[in-house]
């Protein structure tokens, strides 16, 4: 069983982490970005249900519900895009990790494992960084040096 559990192990070490990261990259970006949509209709038109769940059932104790509407409604479009490019995505997975505290604290505290799920992706994009499937390496912004050599136009640090 130990010789099992070791190769298995083994196997599963070979998983690259530019698959990982891209998975917790997309599928929690996407609660996200599909989440803003419905609180808009068009490309970007603030729907009246959506000033009303943020002035009755989402109230924050320290922002005005119509300034916390378009920020929230903003984030949940922005930051799941960012994410999902891989752009600026440490910041992104940052804000999306805020958001959700945010929400777990103040909107729906019961929700507290999907919630640890979201931030768990979050916590491991900041902590390892987006991957080289990213516009992040291929801009040279995850401060890795090894992709730089890859761009044309871009020189090695």
């Amino acid at each position: 069983m130990i010789t099992f559990v070791r190769n298995l192990n083994a196997m599963l070490d070979r998983i690259p982490h530019d698959v990982v990261a891209l998975a917790l990259r997309i599928f929690p970006a996407m609660v996200f970005f599909q989440s803003g949509r419905t609180k808009v209709e068009g490309l970007f038109t603030i729907k009246e249900s959506t000033w009303f769940l943020f002035k009755e059932e989402y109230a924050l104790p320290l922002i005005p519900s119509d300034i916390a509407a378009v920020l929230a409604t903003t984030a949940e479009h922005v930051l799941p895009i960012l994410l999902i490019l891989g752009l600026f995505t440490r910041f992104a997975a940052l804000g999306l990790l805020v958001m959700t505290a945010v929400i777990e604290i103040f909107v729906y505290p019961d929700a507290w494992v999907i919630h640890g799920l979201w931030a768990a992706a979050f916590l491991a994009i900041m902590a390892r960084g987006p991957g080289s499937w990213s516009l992040d390496r291929v801009l040279g912004l995850d401060g890795s040096r090894a992709t730089s050599a890859h761009v044309p136009g871009l020189t090695a640090r």
